[in-house]
């Protein structure tokens, strides 16, 4: 029996064929690539989610593990569009191993921060690793410079330091570190947690705490149009100051 659209099924015949041969001869296809949502801004165009300049990194409550998500800003405090990233730091790990992942539910990772060994020394050194192109770039705790003020180092994948980050008011610093120091005391008494941003010595970003119930910060890097300091590694750092260290 001839069917009238004969001529049009035959169209389809190639590729249809090909597709069966390449599952009978066992050709499995690459599994997509995670990617967290692109967004399109008033004009319509399409924009990465690590393309922005301003995030939202606020704490969910979660049992188990803090979980944190990560959310691109428009003016002020609007969210540019829904959570580009999930964030969950698992409790009582020996090695830091925080994964950056497209959804809540951690199915598929984006990238993750990796410690370069499970000891901290006060010097500590952590790899930001994309789960498909590899390093991105390193985060640095330098322990010298932050007796005073917490200074972190931020390199890129070929190991040139590309920012330095670090804590805006020594006053503050040190009184934050008077303040820990007093047992179950230390950690009610809000104090601010800023930082500043600055590649070459001149200011490129900051970092600002909101008093909130939960952990939140604003990480800004309008100084930065070029984008000179990768995303990625900018939300890692953002991540690691309120979750790498003992404040």
């Amino acid at each position: 029996m001839r069917r009238e659209d004969a001529e049009a099924l035959s169209g389809l015949r190639r590729p249809v064929l090909l597709d069966l041969r390449g599952r009978v001869r066992g050709v499995r296809r690459r599994p997509a690539r995670a990617r967290a949502a692109r967004h399109a801004d008033q004009e319509g165009v399409e924009i990465g989610p690590f393309d922005y300049d301003r995030y939202l990194v606020d704490q969910l409550i979660r049992p188990i593990a803090n979980l944190y998500r990560v959310t691109p800003l428009a003016a002020g405090e609007t969210p540019a569009g829904p959570p580009v990233a999930y964030v969950r730091q698992r409790k009582l790990a020996i090695k830091e191993h925080i994964r950056f992942c497209a959804d809540e539910g951690e199915t598929q990772e984006l990238f993750h921060i990796q410690a370069r060994s499970w000891l901290d020394t006060g010097s500590s050194k952590y790899d930001v690793v994309d789960a498909h192109e590899g390093t991105i770039g390193l985060l640095e705790h330098l322990f010298k410079q932050s007796l005073l003020r917490t200074t972190w180092r931020i390199s890129n994948a070929a190991g040139e330091e590309v920012a330095i980050a670090q804590e805006r008011s020594q006053a503050l610093a040190v009184l934050r570190r008077v303040i820990d120091f007093a047992p179950d005391v230390g950690g009610l008494i809000p104090i601010p947690y800023n930082f500043d941003i600055a590649s070459g010595g001149s200011p490129i970003g900051k970092m600002d705490r909101k008093f909130k119930l939960r952990d939140q910060y604003v990480l800004d890097l309008a100084g930065d149009p070029g984008k000179l300091l990768d995303r990625r590694l900018a939300i890692a750092l953002a991540i690691g100051l309120d979750t790498l260290q003992n404040r």
